[in-house]
């Protein structure tokens, strides 16, 4: 068991390894120009060339998205305790909502920009825009699928509806919660990128952009890099943080 959790734990490392040589050894064997497709030597190399500017857009991107992500948790956990305790709200919110996350956010970054102006605001808003949708709808998923006989036992015990729906409903619903914010927060980051690249003077976005106007491709996947790193960063924490909250939904999967 021990020697399996070892394994399981160096995989993906071993895995990242295995595709970074056959990209180089691709990149090397067909005489890949740079700006066509860089290999991850020339990628590393414009890290240590461009390390300064790459660090301030990832901190620049880094907070926008935060902004954006925190407020999709208050709306989405609030439209979703709204959704999923009320069969009317359910019926009129929920058309709506599917509707609206159908909408393609690259074609509200321009009305934002008109708005709000070039910079911030956009990046704050396509983050929440994009992101709120999985919360709303995991919450929602958890307080609606709450057992029936579990509800009717609770109600002859003397609880009123608000005492099911915050000491049962809630607590069940944190699986729920924490699965969407490990989705939500990748898809905040492609918000925010999308607003820098479209309407942004900052950030990884606005530098890949230039980057690729300027043929310098090892600078643009650095930034794709940079982005890949810090969402699986920040899902890794949500996923630690979920594990130590409600271990009590994971035991037959770490028994397993």
């Amino acid at each position: 068991m021990k020697s399996f959790k070892a394994y399981e734990r160096w995989a993906p490392l071993v895995l990242a390894s295995v595709i970074l040589l056959l990209w180089q050894a691709v990149c090397v064997v067909f005489d890949i120009a740079e700006f066509i497709f860089p290999s991850p030597w020339q990628i590393a190399r414009a890290y240590t060339e461009f390390g300064g500017p790459i660090f301030a857009a990832a901190w620049k991107t880094f907070w926008v998205t935060m902004l954006g992500f925190g407020l999709s948790i208050v709306v989405g956990v609030l439209l979703g305790f709204l959704v999923g305790s009320s069969r009317m709200a359910y019926a009129a919110l929920y058309p709506l909502l599917v509707a609206f996350n159908a909408v393609p956010k690259a074609a509200v970054v321009p009305i934002l920009v008109v708005w709000f102006g070039i910079g911030l605001g956009p990046g704050v808003l396509t983050a929440f825009l994009i992101s709120f949708f999985p919360i709303t709808v995991n919450i929602a998923t958890g307080l609606a699928t709450l057992e029936p006989e579990l509800e009717d036992v609770l109600r002859v015990l003397g609880a009123r509806r608000w005492d099911v729906l915050t000491k049962v409903g809630l607590p069940r619903s944190m699986p729920y919660f924490f699965g969407s914010l490990k989705i939500a927060i990748t898809l905040a980051f492609v918000g925010t990128v999308l607003a820098e690249m479209t309407a942004g003077d900052s950030g990884i976005g606005y530098l890949m952009q230039t980057a690729g106007s300027q043929q310098r491709m090892a600078l643009a996947f650095a930034g794709l890099v940079t982005i890949g790193v810090m969402a699986m960063a920040m899902y890794e924490l949500f996923s630690w943080i979920e594990m130590r909250t409600t271990g009590w939904a994971h035991r037959g999967s770490q028994a397993a």
